[in-house]
């Protein structure tokens, strides 16, 4: 089995239309990286210089914030669903 990555609608013109991608990464930084292999641009989308996810990004493991867990070191394991969310702005 493998891990999803569920990409959102304004990402999916990098991932050919594509809603879910399987990834083989071990935890959010690679699977960042293998997205980034596979989509490029999508990484600039998702995490700042310095390599941080991006404030007004969102990532979820199994509907946990990666922010309450180890940000890019939380650790996948198989049948993981990722979900990128990108905030949305308003007032």
């Amino acid at each position: 089995m493998s891990k999803k990555v569920r990409i959102p609608t304004p990402l999916r013109k990098l991932t050919n239309n594509e809603e879910l991608v399987e990834i083989n990464a071990t935890n959010i930084g690679e699977a960042i990286v293998e997205l980034q292999t596979r989509f490029p641009g999508i990484q600039e989308r998702l995490v700042d210089d310095k390599g941080e996810v991006r404030r007004f990004v969102n990532v979820y493991v199994n509907e946990e914030d990666i922010r309450f867990l180890q940000n890019r070191a939380t650790p996948l394991k198989d049948g993981d669903e990722i979900s990128i969310i990108p905030a949305i702005a308003g007032g």
